[in-house]
């Protein structure tokens, strides 16, 4: 079943308990969003394609198909943010959440104004991963298409001439680590830089994105080009390529 209202890129809300996704959709409107209603995952990925919502709230438990596997096929073509709902606070559900490329991840029983307040937090960081303002940086040779690049004009980063599927928390890490090269980031202020507004994440959910994002730049963790393990402290972007 589908709920819909008329919005040009609304917030899809994919949640099975009828009381907690009307309940969702008062605070979105107070807050002028506009909001989608899916109670169950088929319907969740098909009001996905037919609205192209600008942001995916998503319950674990969805019947038929689960958020975990509605995440999963929504990040085969999307790099729309999803916040997951859960009644379970397991530290091995949040590790899968974020592997399939969630953006963040609430507890239930929840506060609506904070969720919303991580929705718009979750937006920002969207549109400042697509503002036209970031610093290029370019670690390859200016004549080559070889290597990784940054492309400030179209917003994405490539390697050897190919735009990467990023999420925008792998962007906006990238993003962290090149702008610094040699550098070495603990994995809090790694934390601090995805998560700006004090939500409260595991620091083992940095490892996570950070082997995703490895996987994306071709990255060798046992032998890097680019990103390199410091042992016991955090990470650091190579200053040798």
């Amino acid at each position: 079943m589908i709920i819909e209202r008329s919005s040009a890129r609304p917030i899809l809300v994919a949640e099975d308990d009828v009381k907690t996704a009307y309940l969702l959709e008062t605070y979105l409107r107070n807050e002028c969003f506009d909001s989608v209603l899916a109670f169950d995952g088929p319907s969740a990925i098909s009001s996905f394609s037919n609205f192209e919502p600008c942001l995916l709230i998503l319950d674990v438990m969805v019947p038929k198909l689960d958020g975990f596997g509605v995440c999963e096929e929504i990040r085969r073509t999307s790099l729309v943010p999803i916040l997951f709902l859960t009644g379970c606070d397991d530290e091995s559900d949040r590790v899968r959440g974020f592997q399939l490329g969630a953006d963040d991840y609430v507890v239930k029983p929840f506060s609506p104004r904070e969720l919303v307040a991580r929705v718009k937090a979750l937006l920002r960081r969207s549109q400042a991963r697509e503002s036209p303002k970031i610093q290029s940086f370019d670690v390859s040779s200016p004549t080559s298409d070889a290597g990784l690049r940054h492309d400030a004009d179209k917003r994405r980063f490539s390697l050897n001439g190919v735009s990467l599927s990023l999420t925008p928390i792998e962007f906006t890490l990238l993003k962290s680590l090149i702008s610094h090269p040699g550098k070495v980031f603990r994995r809090d202020e790694l934390l601090d830089k995805l998560y700006p507004n004090g939500e409260l994440v595991i620091d083992r959910v940095i490892d996570v994105h950070i082997g995703k994002l490895r996987q994306k730049i071709g990255d060798d963790p046992n032998n890097p080009t680019f990103i390199h393990t410091v042992r016991g402290i955090g990470y650091r972007f190579s200053d040798e390529v």
